[in-house]
Formats: structure tokens, sequence, C-alpha cells
């Protein structure tokens, strides 16, 4: 992965409203994945603040998210 690609990963990654789905369909990472790509990349505070953000946020995963703007057509 670049650092371009990094960067935008992280950058996706604390969008409210970008589910983790757009980021597995973009670069191939599940979840869990970004959730540690977060930890490696982010200061430990920094990771728990991103983390607690994150926890139960419904914008976060599509299959519960009402957040349609960010995905492509033809995943409607």
């Amino acid at each position: 992965m670049t650092s371009e690609q990094l960067d935008r990963v992280i950058e996706m990654a604390w969008e409210d409203r970008t589910p983790f789905e757009a980021i597995e369909y973009q670069f191939g990472l599940r979840e869990k994945d970004v959730i540690s790509l977060m930890r490696q990349s982010l200061k430990p505070g920094s990771f728990r603040s991103w983390r607690k953000r994150v926890s139960g946020r419904k914008t976060k995963h599509a299959a519960t998210s009402h957040a349609d703007r960010f995905r492509a057509a033809c995943h409607h």
C-alpha cells in the first residue's frame, strides 16, 4: 500500500459517514484490518479516541446505515 493509499484509508476511517464496507470495496481491507492499520498508524491516545468514536456508530456499518451518499451506484 502506498503512503497516499494509507493516508486515504485513515481519512476514510475518521469520516463519520464512510462505512467500513466502502473501505473494503476500495482497498480490500476488512473492518478488522482497518482497526489494525489504525492501531499501527496512530498514536495510542488518537487510536483510543478513534475507537471510541466509531464503536457502535451506525454510519460506519453499511448494513445498519441509511447513509447512501458514499455508495457506488452498483451497490444500491
